[in-house]
């Protein structure tokens, strides 16, 4: 009896890490899929930006120096394909395809009203993202590019190496992108329980202060550019404290 016992629990066991095995490579190939369909859909996208449309976007991002009659320069012969643009746009162009691989991915491991929630989320995040790189390129990268000119007009001609404006423009617009997030991230602090509306109103004045500090590390050296930054955080940090408000008042419901 005792030797049938054992070999039954014996079995179990290594039917049980079989099991595990094959459900770990099926995970494993499935994030295998997602990676090598990604890659190709930014390779896709980066090939048809270089080829068909890269003037046109150079000509976009290049204008607001342009229309202050400064022209850029390349001194690499690398430098003038500005592929960076090219594969930075076309990310941005297969990111639907990204995403939509990634969400098949999770999307098993959640149930329907966490599916419902993500969904919405990441609509929130994706709109907030945008507005932050919109307002940015619109309503304060002007500001800092006459900041900038009119600051080393008396010291020196200004010659703009395409390479190192194009950094800095993406250097400029990304982090208000991001920074634009801070709403979403205070709902999922409140959901998970580690901030209530109360502590984000108490800890108010350490907070604009950090957020200051950071607007300082993000941005290009300049208070015109952090001062820009930091005004719009401040402001979204009151969104998200309404947002924890509402989120508590809806779980206590």
């Amino acid at each position: 009896g005792e030797s049938s016992d054992g070999e039954t629990s014996d079995g179990e066991s290594s039917d049980g890490l079989k099991e595990a095995g094959e459900s770990m490579l099926s995970h494993l190939m499935a994030l295998r899929k997602v990676l090598l369909i990604s890659a190709a859909a930014v390779l896709i996208g980066f090939v048809l930006v270089f080829y068909l449309a890269i003037d046109q976007l150079m000509a976009q991002i290049l204008a607001p120096i342009q229309a202050r009659g400064i022209q850029v320069i390349f001194t690499t012969m690398s430098e003038a394909l500005v592929t960076k643009v090219a594969l930075l746009a076309g990310m941005i162009i297969a990111s639907p395809v990204v995403i939509w691989e990634i969400w098949g991915f999770i999307k098993p491991a959640l149930y329907p009203q966490e599916k419902r929630k993500f969904r919405l989320l990441f609509v929130l995040a994706l709109l907030l993202f945008l507005t932050g790189v919109v307002f940015c390129y619109f309503a304060v990268y002007s500001l800092a590019v006459d900041f900038f000119l009119v600051a080393g007009d008396s010291l020196a001609t200004p010659m703009l190496s395409i390479d190192k404006y194009v950094s800095f423009l993406f250097g400029f617009l990304v982090p208000f992108g991001v920074a634009f997030q801070l709403p979403v991230v205070l709902y999922l602090t409140t959901r998970v329980g580690l901030t209530t509306p109360d502590m984000l109103r108490s800890k108010r004045k350490y907070v604009i202060l950090a957020i200051f500090v950071l607007a300082a590390i993000l941005t290009p050296p300049d208070v015109v550019s952090q001062v820009a930054l930091g005004l719009p955080m401040c402001g979204l940090y009151e969104i998200g404290i309404l947002v924890s408000r509402c989120t508590k008042a809806r779980e206590r419901a």
